[in-house]
C-alpha cells in the first residue's frame, strides 16, 4: 500500500484547509502498467469518489485510492521535502510502469499492455508510436499514432494490417479500432 510520510501529511492537510469543497485527496495512476505511467495526487471532490476507492483516514485527512491503480501503487511512497523555495511532493511508486494484466484486468489495461508491449517495440523500428485515448461504450479503441506514423502514408496499412489485427487476435471483445490523428503534419512521418 502507499505510505504518507508525515510530513507529506501535513503539507497535504495545509493544501486541503485552503479547499473548501475538498474531501480529501485521491491517488491514482494515470496509463498504469505502461512506460507511460504517471502517479498522481489530487484534491477528492464530492463527484469524483467511486464505490470501489479504497479509503484511508489520516490524523487531518481522508486519501482516496483508485481501485484500478491499487496494484500498481504497492510500495509507493509520497514525501514532502522542505528547502530554500518551500518544498516539493515527491511520489515514488515503482509498481507503477510494471505490466500486471491478466483476464480480470480492464480492457482498457489489456489494450495498453498489448500496445506498449508488441505493437509499439515494431513501430519504433519507424521512429513511431501509439497510444490509446480511449475505449468507447461500443468496444472500439480510439488510438493516436505518434513519431513516425503520424501523417505517414502507410498509416492505413498499420492501423488495419498492424495494430487492429494484433489487438483483435489477443482481445476478441473488442470490436474494432479508431485513428484519431492528424495526419496533415507530415515533418516526422516515415514514409
Amino acid at each position: 500500500m502507499v505510505t504518507i510520510t508525515e510530513s507529506a501529511q501535513e503539507y497535504l492537510a495545509e493544501l486541503l484547509s485552503k479547499q473548501e469543497d475538498a474531501l480529501g485527496v485521491r491517488v491514482f495512476v494515470n496509463q498504469p502498467g505502461t512506460p507511460r505511467a504517471e502517479t498522481c495526487i489530487a484534491y477528492c471532490r464530492e463527484g469524483d469518489v467511486n464505490e470501489e476507492d479504497e479509503t484511508h483516514e489520516y490524523p487531518a485527512f481522508m486519501a482516496y485510492f483508485e481501485a484500478r491503480s491499487l496494484p500498481f501503487l504497492d510500495d509507493a511512497l509520497v514525501d514532502y521535502s522542505k528547502d530554500r523555495m518551500g518544498g516539493q511532493l515527491t511520489i515514488k511508486a515503482p509498481n507503477a510502469k510494471l505490466p500486471q494484466v491478466d483476464e480480470s484486468s480492464s480492457l482498457e489495461d489489456r489494450i495498453n499492455y498489448v500496445l506498449y508491449n508488441e505493437v509499439n517495440p515494431a513501430l519504433a523500428a519507424h521512429g513511431g508510436e501509439v497510444s490509446l485515448l480511449e475505449v468507447t461504450e461500443d468496444n472500439y479503441a480510439v488510438l493516436q499514432f505518434g513519431g513516425g506514423c503520424q501523417g505517414c502514408g502507410m498509416v492505413d496499412q498499420t492501423l488495419k494490417g498492424g495494430v487492429e489485427k494484433t489487438l483483435l487476435e489477443q482481445l476478441p471483445q473488442l470490436k474494432g479500432v479508431r485513428d484519431m490523428t492528424d495526419h496533415s503534419d507530415t515533418s516526422q512521418a516515415y514514409y
